[in-house]
């Protein structure tokens, strides 16, 4: 049974353990003269027998998920012969990757070596029987812990107790887990992070003004060694976010102005789901629109006033992106400035303050920490933005502020070099983590300078 179907599963048994717990509770308080006599509420029996039932059965799910891969792998990779074991982990991951692919029929297991599809052949099974034993175990042990919480039910038992204090800490494992989680993605990226720094020179990657990853075929070709400066990368993300809030702050600002102040309830009903449906679109759509009809309408445009552009351009991929992101600033400056309480407004026209100078002098400093969030919110849509990148502007390197020439950002840059089966002791997919890394940075430092303007402008208003 797949994963999935089995978490249904148990699902469905925790739903019965409750009932019957709820049920037993209640039995056993007839006798007694009523639920008054116990010691809690019927839900928290109920309760009670559903994480017994719950708890215990789902820590084997999941501990069970995350070590069957790598022990499968372990145990598919030593039967291999001893001339087929990888020697470095680089290796041992497009091993298995081949042998993943034949297994699951994206690759003949004719256009293989023998050894190869038999371990695929001995990976399919292993699988099936890893899903049929965790599929025992797991229903065993939910009915059997769920017939031990349910036979435990005593009048007298405390259950409210037991239930809060087992919410509590599965509430706290769980926030926990996101620290330990963007923990565990800090440390995993600084360390392939030196990694690569062990393998390419600190002032080339940050200095360096070529970027050209892949490793020549020939010593003669320029960067036979590969070429990591990542300069001409953040120049092209800057230039395209740029670009992009050029578009989506004014755009979004004005129309969240207008709509939370000037405009009657019909006309903002319309106007206001309209702009946020430009949040679902798929980017992929986007790209589309600025590859097929924003970018050759700009090359043209340039061209029949006698300027040089190129078929796919920042401009397009800027401009198109911010349109994307431009219900983030709307919708986010329009509930902040919804939120600013109407006595500064009363008060403002009170003392003989038009409408525009109410707006101006006291509603937009009031709702500046509020609206300085959205356009951060849509600065860090802008930067990470990958798919738009990739179909208007290209995956040229250029180190250029001309927004008509073609150029890539450090997001697009990542997707290709851990794109396919690649072998993580190269400096090409090491840099992956690299410009991640450094993209980290660059996010950190911008949170910190907006929390810098929030902070000083909130003051003035608290």
């Amino acid at each position: 049974m797949q994963a999935a179907n089995l978490m249904l599963l148990v699902i469905a048994f925790i739903v019965v353990a409750y009932g019957l717990g709820y049920a037993r509770s209640r039995s056993l308080a007839m006798p007694l003269g009523g639920i008054r006599h116990l010691k809690s509420l019927p839900f928290y029996y109920g309760a009670r027998a559903a994480l017994w039932c719950g708890i215990p059965a789902l820590v084997v799910l999941g501990l069970w998920a995350a070590f069957q891969g790598k022990v499968i792998q372990t145990l598919v990779v030593g039967s291999l012969p001893p001339e087929m074991i990888p020697a470095s982990p680089g290796e041992a991951s497009l091993l298995l990757s081949k042998i993943s692919n034949v297994a699951s029929g994206a690759l003949p297991s004719n256009f293989v070596e023998a050894p190869i599809a038999e371990a695929a052949d001995r990976l399919q099974a292993l699988r099936e029987q890893s899903r049929l034993y965790m599929s025992i175990l797991v229903v065993a042990v939910a009915v059997l812990a769920g017939f031990l919480g349910w036979i435990r039910i005593r009048p007298r038992l405390n259950a409210r107790s037991q239930v809060e204090t087992t919410l509590k800490w599965i509430f706290f494992s769980c926030a926990a887990l996101a620290i330990l989680t963007t923990l565990g993605i800090i440390f995993s990226v600084a360390f392939e992070t030196v990694r690569f720094f062990h393998k390419i020179s600190f002032l080339e990657f940050f200095f360096g003004t070529q970027w050209s990853p892949q490793t020549a075929l020939r010593a003669d070709q320029v960067a036979a060694e590969g070429a990591f400066g990542m300069v001409p990368l953040f120049t092209g993300t800057l230039l395209i976010s740029a670009i992009a809030m050029l578009v989506a702050v004014p755009v979004g600002l004005l129309s969240a102005i207008y709509l939370s102040e000037y405009a009657n309830k019909k006309v903002r009903g319309i106007v206001k789901p309209l702009l946020e449906m430009l949040a679902g679109i798929p980017t992929v759509v986007y790209g589309f629109f600025a590859a097929l009809t924003v970018a050759p309408f700009i090359s043209n445009l340039a061209d029949s006033i006698g300027i040089d552009a190129s078929s796919q351009s920042a401009l397009a991929a800027g401009g198109v992106m911010g349109i994307m992101i431009i219900p983030f600033v709307s919708s986010l400056s329009d509930d902040v400035i919804n939120a600013v309480p109407q006595t500064l407004r009363d008060g403002s026209l009170a003392l003989g303050a038009t409408q525009s100078e109410t707006m101006k002098k006291v509603i937009f400093p009031a709702a500046l920490p509020g609206i300085m969030g959205g356009v951060l919110l849509a600065c860090s849509r802008a930067i990470g933005e990958t798919m738009i990148v990739v179909m208007a502007a290209g995956l040229a390197a250029n180190l250029t502020a001309n927004p008509l020439d073609s150029v890539t950002t450090v997001t697009v840059q990542i997707v290709t070099l851990l794109t396919g089966d690649q072998e993580f002791d190269s400096a090409k997919t090491l840099a992956a983590f690299a410009l991640g890394a450094m993209l980290f940075l660059a996010t950190l430092v911008l949170n910190i300078v907006a929390l810098k303007i929030v902070r000083k402008y909130r003051e003035q208003y608290d």
